[in-house]
């Protein structure tokens, strides 16, 4: 089957970008939101571990303070990926985070309650 690609954005009040991005790229934060750890193999390998369940995702590429693509390791289909985007709400000046994935089309409503429940964490994180 194939998997249904989805677009989710966060905004975030008072926030600066080197923030939100230092919490979406090293380990450190990706281990306050996203996986109760998270280490990097060489440069672009990030190994995502929660409970006993551990996950490879490259690094496909990134652009400082803009975006960062990764690709889980296990996913044969090489179309497929997850992205956090970085961009200034023109009106507001808030800090808004764009969320890319790839779903199955039975499971698109249970991802999109896990990002949301995930952004709740990071808000936490954040102090907001």
């Amino acid at each position: 089957m194939e998997k249904e690609k989805i677009h989710l954005e966060y905004v975030f009040e008072k926030v600066s970008k080197n923030i939100l991005w230092n919490h979406l790229t090293t380990p450190t934060g990706l281990s306050d939101w996203f996986a109760d750890d998270v280490s990097v193999n060489g440069s672009n390998i990030f190994i995502f571990s929660w409970n006993k369940a551990t996950q490879e995702a490259e690094c496909l590429s990134s652009s400082h303070l803009s975006y960062i693509r990764f690709k889980w390791l296990d996913d044969e289909d090489d179309t497929y990926y997850f992205e956090f985007r970085i961009h200034t709400v023109e009106l507001t000046g808030d800090t808004a985070l764009e969320i890319t994935d790839f779903v199955e089309p039975d499971e698109k409503k249970e991802t999109i309650n896990l990002w949301d429940s995930q952004i709740k964490i990071l808000r936490r994180t954040l102090g907001i």
